[in-house]
């Protein structure tokens, strides 16, 4: 199976993504709730809750990881790849989102301005501005922190009157910083989930790129690109729930973000691969 990860709920998006544009490969999603949000936690802890995830989803067979998860692609992803997998099993892979949005943003942008909205914790780590740097060194990134922005959507306030607020003083604010921004990146994998209400306080012609797309499609040239890793993968269309909140919170939440009816397990964290 291609394992996928996130502390919480927004790694949902990214998977719905991933099973439009590949249905065929079977799946299995880790959502870490029990302990989310990540991105308020210091480097160690995300770094260690995430290593715990990827090490449950090897465990469980998976020998290629996609973490849907902003914070530990900003927090975790390297270290992981670099100091754990040689150890781990040096034939299996851990791909992160941040990569695939950094590829599709430079063709998109015009004033070579960017925004990011995203937790705190990704937009202080500089994951974005460092790996646009490296592929369009002409790119100026301008940050932002929606703090609210997730307990909205994990709340189901996301549509609600009082998510407007919210939305609009963020969007407002990262135009504020720079006004000659034409692209801003949703980057964390819950705010799809408002993005009535960001296109509602976004200035025309300000181009907004959520992440799913962009990630699924990466994830299909990788599997091209590396005929040996696909051949290694699964194909009987299947998807598998682990989470380590309560099963029945998990899947209650999980509807709203699939657009279906899951099923879901729960699982202890641990480490140890």
């Amino acid at each position: 199976m291609i394992g996928v990860f996130d502390s919480g709920y927004g790694g949902l998006t990214i998977l719905r993504q991933m099973r439009q544009l590949l249905p065929q490969y079977d799946y299995l999603y880790l959502g870490d709730n029990a302990r989310a949000p990540y991105g308020s936690h210091s480097f160690e802890v995300i770094y260690k809750y995430t290593l715990q995830a990827v090490e449950e989803l090897f465990r469980r067979g998976c020998p290629l990881v996609i973490l849907a998860c902003n914070t530990a692609s900003a927090k975790a992803l390297r270290t992981i790849q670099e100091r754990d997998i040689p150890h781990i099993d040096p034939s299996r892979r851990v791909l992160g989102v941040i990569r695939p949005t950094v590829e599709a943003v430079g063709p998109l942008t015009h004033t070579r301005h960017v925004g990011l909205l995203a937790t705190a914790g990704t937009v202080n780590s500089g994951s974005y501005s460092m790996e646009l740097r490296k592929l369009w060194p002409d790119i100026q990134v301008t940050g932002q922190a929606c703090p609210m922005w997730v307990p909205l959507v994990e709340n189901y306030e996301f549509d609600s009157p009082g998510a407007d607020y919210f939305v609009k003083k963020r969007v407002e604010g990262i135009m504020r910083l720079d006004p000659d921004i034409d692209t801003l990146i949703l980057g964390c994998t819950h705010y799809p989930l408002l993005m009535n209400k960001i296109v509602k306080y976004t200035p025309p012609g300000v181009r907004i790129v959520a992440q799913g797309e962009y990630v699924a499609q990466s994830l299909a040239s990788y599997l091209q690109r590396h005929p040996d890793m696909e051949a290694r993968l699964t194909q009987h269309g299947t998807c598998h729930y682990l989470t380590t909140e309560s099963a029945d919170k998990f899947e209650q939440s999980a509807a709203l973000f699939m657009h279906e009816m899951v099923k879901a397990e729960h699982v202890e964290l641990a480490a140890g691969c």
